[in-house]
């Protein structure tokens, strides 16, 4: 059967239970058209870079998932009817990703460049830099 990854975005006024409760919901979609969700996300309430329906904020929830086209589709049709789902993303992938995603790995801030000394800015250092002299008051 095909691999799919989904992205889905509820309104922001939901609780985080009722947000799981739209994942479970949809998992079950899947599996009585024939399909399994492999995995499931949440991600949490998180800020959009543009309002969608007047909102600003969206609980954000990402499935990995085994099914045939029917079952996604329908999934999709629902998933679009709902009333609490505001966006929905699905890609066919090739192969699934081991672990978690990318949303959800803590990120580490040597990779940011966290290195930055005690000066806590990423300008380097102006040691070389020479005397500016007297300059005139205003």
């Amino acid at each position: 059967m095909p691999l799919y990854e989904h992205v889905m975005i509820a309104r922001q006024d939901l609780s985080n239970t009722q947000a799981e409760g739209l994942i479970e919901h949809f998992s079950t979609v899947l599996s009585d058209n024939g399909g399994k969700v492999v995995e499931h996300e949440y991600w949490g309430v998180k800020t959009m870079a543009y309002k969608i329906n007047k909102n600003r904020k969206g609980h954000y929830a990402f499935l990995r998932s085994d099914a045939p086209a029917t079952a996604v589709q329908e999934m999709e049709r629902l998933m679009r009817l709902h009333d609490d789902v505001m966006r929905v993303l699905t890609i066919k992938v090739d192969a699934h990703e081991e672990g978690p995603s990318v949303q959800m790995q803590k990120r580490d801030d040597r990779e940011r460049g966290g290195d930055r000394g005690d000066r806590g800015g990423d300008r380097p250092d102006r040691g070389d830099r020479g005397d500016r002299g007297d300059r005139p008051r205003r």
